[in-house]
């Protein structure tokens, strides 16, 4: 059996489509110009990604305007003034404050999914924002008339709604990001925060059976976005014991930008539950040099002393332009980034006899 590689989620979008997204946006490209321009996108991507020998494929987050945000997207109980994230090189991305209540999605995750899985005959893994990152929408000051206690019910259930809509699209597998574990770390180094995010994913978690959970995995990284990163300076150790404590089937890693990867893998080693597959980041998607199959092969090597080959696979160290930034990374340079993955991971492979 081969050792499984599956990418993370987003693609940089091609400029017709950032030229009708902005269009749109200034009001002089039309609601259904703009979706053609997006269904041509992702269209394209699935293709593209067919191209690089992907066995599991994505629609590339063309459509999603980030991937925190797509389940609020036009909801009018929002105001702008709230979490802000701060990254390394001085910029930040700034989460939307909740004002009212119920909380309801807008957009569940199972919309991408049928376009993507209508055009392809390959597996087709959909993301899905953690609850435990949009929990932050919910103001420190409280909401009159709607507390936190019926907020986070609210979300539970519409996480849960979430996940079951991309499965009854089609989607072979589920993939929640949970980027905020590592920034939870930093915000609080006690951990408390961190373990009630655990829980709060639990608590949507626990509503699959252990089959269904076999095909949801979580997906951690320290941020990336213009080729910054929100918590790199957080020691990964703080954040992998917890993480294996989620209820989930696989688990998708940055490793492949790690300072000090044997370390965290090491502690990977320490943590994981029998079982659980660990997919370890072999390609960094902020740095503009693309891997070679060799090196993708060694890196998967290197986990291999710590993880059993019949648990491990490989991805991407995050997506390639998360927050709708498309022009950090060409577009170009990701699918050859994607293509070195699916290569390398055919010759580790071929060492380990997997």
């Amino acid at each position: 059996m081969p050792i499984p590689t599956e990418p993370i989620g987003s693609i940089p979008r091609p400029k017709w489509l950032m030229e009708a997204m902005a269009g749109h946006a200034e009001g002089t490209v039309s609601d259904g110009d703009l979706e053609t321009a997006a269904d041509r996108a992702i269209k394209e991507t699935i293709a593209a990604l067919e191209d690089t020998g992907s066995p599991v494929l994505s629609d590339g987050e063309q459509s999603k305007p980030s991937f925190a945000t797509y389940p609020i997207a036009g909801l009018e109980t929002l105001a702008p003034d709230g979490i802000a994230i701060p990254f390394a090189d001085g910029h930040q991305r700034q989460l939307p404050r909740l004002t009212a209540g119920p909380f309801r999605y807008t957009t569940y995750a199972g919309s991408y999914t049928a376009k993507a899985r209508a055009l392809t005959e390959r597996p087709v893994k959909q993301a899905v924002i953690a609850p435990s990152a949009l929990s932050l929408l919910y103001p420190a000051t409280g909401i009159d008339g709607y507390s936190q206690e019926a907020f986070i019910a609210d979300l539970i259930d519409e996480t849960e709604k979430d996940i079951r809509s991309a499965f009854e699209a089609g989607a072979a597998s589920v993939q929640i990001d949970f980027t905020e574990g590592r920034l939870s770390c930093k915000l609080d180094p006690s951990g408390g925060i961190l373990k009630q995010f655990v829980a709060l994913n639990n608590m949507v978690l626990d509503r699959f059976s252990e089959a269904e959970r076999a095909n949801i995995g979580v997906h951690t990284c320290p941020g990336g976005d213009q080729n910054a990163t929100h918590s790199a300076d957080v020691d990964y150790v703080e954040l992998l014991p917890d993480l294996f404590q989620i209820n989930a089937g696989a688990f998708f890693v940055q490793m492949a930008s790690e300072a000090e990867p044997k370390r965290a893998l090491q502690s990977i080693k320490d943590s994981r539950k029998s079982g659980q597959r660990v997919f370890v980041g072999v390609i960094d998607p902020i740095d503009m040099a693309v891997e070679s199959p060799e090196t993708v092969r060694d890196r998967l090597l290197e986990a291999a002393d710590y993880i059993p080959v019949s648990d491990l696979g490989s991805t991407d160290d995050c997506g390639f332009s998360p927050f709708g930034d498309d022009v950090s990374t060409a577009r170009e340079i990701a699918f050859a980034k994607i293509k070195a993955r699916v290569e390398g991971t055919a010759l580790a492979a071929e060492k380990l006899g997997a």
